[in-house]
């Protein structure tokens, strides 16, 4: 069989054959040309096409489902894609002509210039970092030196017997405070009965109140190492973001005093940090047409002298109390501190009242007295009565414990201060005797319900104001008076020092 009847290209009607090895090769260039022209075709058009790079993805790789358009199209689609190319594009321009703009200016600069700009601009970045928490100082504070007041910590009095009487209440702070820390550590307070935490509703979930309140009595002591710890708690866990009610009082007396007398102690920062973020919080409290917050009596001058104070039969003078537009012949232990604020306020008086105001201390200071000799634990009750025939005694049974409260030591440090009559240390030496006798137990020290009973009934509570007042009112008792002298020195109601900003003084640096 001829070769050229098995080939159908070699071979057509009407037409002379010719060499069929020259004929394939023909064929062999077409078939090339063709497909050549078909491959050009089909890649072009990809190339060319709107949304070529979703074809080619579509075509050459596996789109993932997330990226597709689950969407119909429709005719707006092409003139929105090429919309926001072109939007795009002009902002490229635009970007590349304030670049060009900015080098073209920056050339134009000397050496010098450039350096500083890029010596401000590195110290621009610097502090925006700061400020976002990148581990630098809270420049939200100014910055400011600080100058230790006088007075700060003192010195073993010469006195043997008094220094020994000293070292007593330091010890009594040791133990307090270490029963705490075994027991209760970051919590409000101890139970030293049950030897576990304790906390009432006055500070919300607030904790540590212990350790804020006892900072400046740990450094006045001089028991720098507990201090030191305290001070660590402080810094990592003191937190004040919460969602509770809290006492504006209780809380501004014992944290924000406890936090800003721990600072002008010791000068740490972190202190000073803490007492401004909770004063913060606090303020809203404060946002009334006075400015003091709701609750607190604001009374006329000598309204007190005038209308509260009383002399009994047997010849105790004390505070009465007003309640509902009656007179009640009953004073509380916590106005036994009006005894030293008197004494405070005749330092400063005119001359001829003095005399008086020194003379009305004093005859309250031995009313206090007698509240605490007249019970058969030698501690003061919550509150006495003058009527009935009883003269400083507590009738009622709610008013019969003692809750290691400082306000007759209080009144006790300030007249010792002012006078130096030693009858004021024996009173004090009375109540330290008392409180290791009948308040001291394995676990701390603990209030009594019945000042009265031969016996103590503990209620288990360590207030945390035992080694924040009490205490620290008890040393400084048997300090020497340059020992947070009241020259440069004034207590607040919680016994946490700050200094005396004297108006000369008013720009130093060792202000808040």
């Amino acid at each position: 069989m001829p070769v050229a009847t098995l080939l159908p290209f070699t071979a057509t009607p009407n037409r002379k054959s010719v060499s069929p090895t020259s004929f394939r090769l023909t064929e062999k260039f077409i078939l090339l040309l063709v497909f050549s022209a078909f491959i050009t075709l089909c890649f072009g058009a990809i190339f060319f096409l709107p949304d070529s790079s979703k074809l080619l993805s579509g075509v050459f790789f596996r789109s993932a489902p997330a990226e597709s358009d689950p969407r119909p199209g429709t005719d707006g689609d092409f003139a929105g894609a090429t919309g926001r190319d072109e939007k795009i594009l002009a902002k490229i321009r635009k970007d590349h002509e304030k670049a060009l703009l900015e080098a073209k200016d920056t050339l134009q600069k000397r050496a010098e210039e450039i350096k500083q700009d890029i010596k401000s601009e590195k110290e621009k970045v610097a502090r925006d970092g700061q400020g976002r928490g990148g581990g630098g100082k809270d420049d939200t504070l100014p910055e400011i030196e600080y100058v230790r007041p006088p007075g700060a910590t003192g010195h073993d009095p010469s006195d043997p017997d008094t220094k020994e009487k000293r070292a007593k209440i330091k010890e009594m702070m040791q133990f307090a405070w270490d029963n705490y820390k075994r027991y209760a550590w970051g919590s409000n307070e101890l139970r030293p009965v049950s030897k576990q935490g304790h906390s009432s509703n006055l500070f919300g979930s607030l904790k540590g109140a212990t350790i804020v309140d006892a900072l400046d009595t740990l450094y006045i002591m001089e028991m720098y190492d507990e201090f030191e710890a305290a001070t660590e708690w402080v810094e990592k866990n003191l937190d004040f973001n919460m969602n509770a009610e809290i006492s504006v009082f209780e809380v501004n007396i014992r944290f924000v005093g406890g936090l800003l007398s721990a600072y002008y102690l010791s000068g740490k920062e972190v202190f000073r940090r803490k007492a401004i973020e909770l004063g913060e919080k606090l303020l809203p409290a404060f946002k009334t047409p006075t400015g003091i917050p709701w609750a607190l009596l604001n009374l006329k001058r000598s309204a007190i002298e005038t209308n509260l104070i009383r002399k009994s039969s047997g010849g105790l003078t004390y505070i009465a109390e007003w309640k509902g537009g009656l007179l009640e012949h009953k004073m509380g232990h916590l106005t036994c501190f009006a005894g030293g604020m008197i004494a405070l306020g005749a330092d400063g008086a005119p001359d001829d009242k003095t005399g008086h105001q020194m003379e009305l201390a004093a005859e309250i200071a031995r009313t206090c007295h007698e509240s605490y000799t007249r019970t058969n634990l030698k501690l003061g009750p919550e509150a006495f009565r003058f009527d009935g025939g009883v003269e400083a005694i507590a009738t009622r049974q709610n008013e019969k414990y003692f809750i290691l409260r400082p306000e007759v030591i209080e009144t006790y440090m300030y007249m010792w201060r002012f006078t130096h009559d030693p009858k004021y240390r024996q009173w004090g030496l009375e109540a330290v005797q008392a409180l290791e006798q009948h308040c001291r137990v394995e676990g701390g020290y603990s209030g009594v319900r019945d000042v009265y009973a031969s016996s103590p009934n503990h209620d288990d509570v360590q207030q945390s104001f035992y080694l924040a007042e009490t205490l620290k009112y008890l040393y400084l008792l048997f300090s020497d008076d340059d020992h947070l002298s009241f020259e440069h020195w004034v207590f607040n109601t919680e016994a946490h020092p700050l200094p005396v900003i004297k108006r000369e003084s008013a720009d130093r640096s060792n202000q808040l």
